[in-house]
């Protein structure tokens, strides 16, 4: 049976299936979302039953865009990207998941991504238009030191920047260049320090934008935001280098988009702009937590694209996509594998889907209010 008629198989089963399937009740689930036109933090509680229920939203700041939670789930930063560039930090109260304002930091430039060390200790900060990267000390109480201990220039557009799960290696795709910068993280003293070698040469004009690390640590998956495709990536366990294995496109055969351009690059000078309607705009990808299925949006035909993971090459096999909300640029999956949560920048809509755990399959559950310019997800979950 081909990968299509098994995502078909696999839709109609979940069509047909009653949610949940006799899987154990998840303990206060909560969903964030940012509203980057609004500046502020929409809170919601994810029930078991996969509705949402919303909460009150926190103030943040404009353009409020990427977030992190620490690995201890006690607190939520955000980063906002309007003067003066700044972190704001958030407890987490594990009970309701209501968010408590408890500090604001400045940050070295406009960041469209933060991510924290696997100790909590430390925020990665990935510039796309400062082309550099920055690392901040956290406190054990959140707060976030208002001082860098680096800022490092590198190529152009840096677009995301994540830690492997020995928290000894650090990845900063960038789009610009079409390379992995690979780094070699001292926890101590929360320093980066180039690998050898400093980068991974990507086929150009393909964009590396974001990019997960599989929960074995064995390999990297990388989204490539003007062609969305995602390439596999083998990770030395010894050397942190990352060595290309394949590639999967996450778009349907009959795609009529065509490849994109970096958004905000340079055009000929006295040239109309160049019409983007029909580009290739690929923005997030995720891991569900067993492994076993990606998912992968793209922002001009708001979908989100699923693969199968086989888990001993890590090759993708593309399934299927589903319709989602407008211009996803944000989701994420919940601790436990069994829903995904969507926004759409266009929209003011989140959605909700249930994951099948066999096919892979998302089922559309509801769809709940939210603020303008929604654009990233987080999801915590207490036992």
């Amino acid at each position: 049976m081909s990968a299509f008629a098994n995502w078909t198989r696999g839709v109609t089963v979940a069509m047909v299936m009653t949610l949940g399937g006799g899987a154990p009740a998840a303990a206060a689930t909560f969903v964030y979302v940012s509203n980057a036109e609004d500046g502020d933090i929409g809170t919601y509680r994810l029930l078991d039953s996969g509705e949402l229920q919303p909460g009150p939203r926190v103030a943040a700041a404009k353009v409020v865009m990427p977030m992190s939670v620490s690995p201890d789930r006690r607190f939520l930063f955000a980063a906002s990207r309007s003067k003066p560039f700044s972190v704001h930090v958030y407890s987490i109260d594990p009970g309701t998941g209501a968010l408590k304002p408890l500090s604001t930091s400045p940050l070295a430039d406009s960041f469209p991504y933060i991510s924290l060390d696997r100790a909590g200790r430390h925020l990665f900060s990935a510039s796309y238009g400062g082309h550099l990267v920055s690392v901040n000390a956290v406190g054990a109480d959140g707060r976030v030191a208002a001082e860098p201990l680096q800022v490092i220039p590198t190529g152009r557009n840096a677009h995301a920047i994540r830690v492997d799960n020995t928290n000894r290696f650090v990845y900063v795709p960038h789009l610009g260049t079409d390379q992995i910068f690979q780094f070699v993280f001292d926890e101590k003293l929360g320093r980066l320090a180039s690998n050898t070698p400093a980068v991974v040469q990507m086929k150009p004009m393909t964009g590396p934008r974001h990019l997960v690390v599989s929960s074995d640590n064995r390999f990297v998956y990388l989204l490539n935001e003007l062609v969305a495709t995602v390439t596999t990536l083998a990770l030395d366990p010894k050397t942190g280098l990352l060595t290309e294995v394949s590639s999967a496109s996450a778009l349907p055969a009959d795609t009529k988009l065509v490849p994109g351009a970096p958004r905000g690059a340079v055009g000929v000078p006295g040239a109309p702009p160049r019409n983007t309607d029909n580009d290739i705009w690929a923005a997030d990808l995720h891991l569900t937590p067993n492994g076993r299925f990606l998912y992968a949006s793209e922002r001009t035909s708001s979908t989100l694209a699923a693969f199968a993971v086989d888990a001993q090459s890590g090759k993708l096999t593309y399934l299927g996509s589903t319709p989602t909300e407008r211009q996803p640029r944000g989701f994420a999956i919940d601790p436990k594998g069994r829903f995904l949560v969507a926004s759409g920048e266009k929209s003011d809509t989140i959605s909700v889907y249930a994951i099948d755990p066999a096919s892979g399959a998302l089922r559309p559950l509801q769809k709940y209010p939210t603020g303008k310019g929604s654009n990233w997800v987080e999801i915590v979950s207490f036992d």
